[in-house]
């Protein structure tokens, strides 16, 4: 049996691996990925609290991260999509002049 902290180092690697790309890459395509990651990561701790207090709630938790991280990459693509076919690019320093 592993023990929980091996899942909780490789979680906070996995964490750490998104958000470093989340704040480097320029590309909107990759920074989805990145939160993606990031997502995944929370998931495996939810997972493995789970199994180690014998308990279901991390797992539906998980169900629920899950469920959002969808959402958030499928409303993402379609706005860099929409953007990308407007002005020809995916670089996430050009969209700053979008601000209000």
């Amino acid at each position: 049996m592993v023990p929980i902290e091996h899942y909780l180092v490789l979680a906070c690697i996995i964490f750490a691996i998104g958000l470093i790309g989340a704040i480097i890459r320029k590309n909107i395509v990759f920074i989805l990925m990145s939160i993606q990651l990031m997502l995944s990561a929370a998931c495996l701790i939810f997972v493995a609290a789970s199994k180690h207090f014998q308990s279901n709630d991390g797992q539906m938790l998980m169900i629920l991260i899950t469920l959002t991280a969808i959402c958030e990459i499928a409303i993402g693509l379609v706005i860099v999509l929409s953007l990308f076919r407007q002005y020809k690019t995916n670089n996430s320093d050009f969209f700053k002049i979008l601000r209000g």
